[in-house]
């Protein structure tokens, strides 16, 4: 993959005040990922800010309150403008802030359009009330609304060139985004039960006597509540040791970038283990000096010569 270019031409007023749009979405819905965001060269900052705020598009409408029935024909109608963005039919004076935003990102850096077509298609799955039998199965879906994200970043910071191993980069960025996916599964599971959405696979819930839900702010009578977050998430940790194979390969701020926003997400599966109930209590997160923290260890370096060692080790 080429390395996504640093410098781009002059971008006019309409593209600006669209990425100025999309960058105060992210800030204001995504705190965790607009902190990690901040590390990146203005270009690139604004170009995640673009995928991200359509990505929150799709997300608000597969949780919003609309009929089923209407929140499929939303999702298709985004589907629909997503093809307009792909064929480059939006105008930079387009109505739509986010549709301009993306559609300049499209051009400036070689990502994978595609992916949001699957990030659509794992919302429909949610509209749908799909349920997971195995991890196999979960993991289709956290490949749809996460493992895409990450092959669309990718797209935005490029390699770089002549790293050994770069081919396998894309692999990596989907499986960082499962892993975060799944820290989001565990950190939620009292939210979504709330919406009537069961992500842990049923074969795992039965397995620590915990098929029953998790309705109120106490684990299931007679159930390993422990037993089962513990197992999810030696899952994680799984994932997020192959996934930051990923940060050798990137320049020295997009590692940084990546570093901060996966340590931020490393800190919390960190929190759910040592108090597994306290998912049933509310939202876990972290104070600002913790993330601000995870930031400077991402923009040091630390994280990424850190798994480059373990790599080479490895390979030895």
């Amino acid at each position: 993959m080429n390395q996504a270019v640093e410098q781009e031409p002059r971008v006019s007023a309409p593209v600006l005040a669209a990425y100025s749009y999309c960058e105060t979405v992210t800030g204001q819905q995504a705190r965790n990922f607009a902190y990690g965001i901040r590390l990146l060269p203005t270009a690139r900052r604004r170009a995640m800010s673009a995928l991200y705020a359509f990505s929150r598009r799709v997300d608000d409408i597969g949780d919003g309150p609309l009929a089923a029935d209407v929140k499929q024909l939303r999702l298709e109608e985004t589907r629909a403008l997503l093809s307009r963005i792909r064929d480059g039919a939006v105008d930079e004076d387009d109505t739509d802030p986010v549709a301009v935003a993306l559609s300049h990102t499209a051009s400036a850096f070689p990502i994978p359009l595609e992916a949001l077509d699957e990030l659509i298609d794992g919302v429909l799955l949610d509209v749908h009330g799909e349920t997971y039998q195995s991890w196999d199965d979960l993991k289709v879906y956290c490949r749809c609304v996460a493992g895409g994200i990450g092959r669309l970043s990718l797209g935005v910071f490029g390699t770089e060139p002549g790293a050994r191993g770069v081919e396998r980069a894309p692999e990596y960025a989907n499986t960082l985004g499962l892993a975060l996916q799944l820290t989001n599964i565990l950190r939620d599971v009292r939210e979504d039960a709330r919406n009537g959405r069961v992500y842990l696979p049923a074969e795992d819930l039965a397995k620590f006597g915990c098929s029953e839900g998790f309705d109120g702010p106490r684990p299931p009578a007679g159930g390993d509540f422990t037993g089962l977050i513990h197992f999810e998430v030696r899952r994680a940790r799984a994932l997020f040791a192959e996934g930051y194979q990923l940060l050798p390969l990137l320049d020295r701020r997009s590692g940084a970038c990546v570093a901060a926003m996966a340590g931020i997400y490393r800190r919390l599966l960190d929190r759910i283990e040592r108090e597994p109930e306290a998912v049933l209590r509310g939202r876990v997160s972290l104070p600002g000096h913790e993330k601000a923290y995870v930031a400077v260890r991402g923009l040091s370096g630390l994280d990424a010569r850190h798994i480059a060692r373990r790599t080479v080790r490895r390979r030895g």
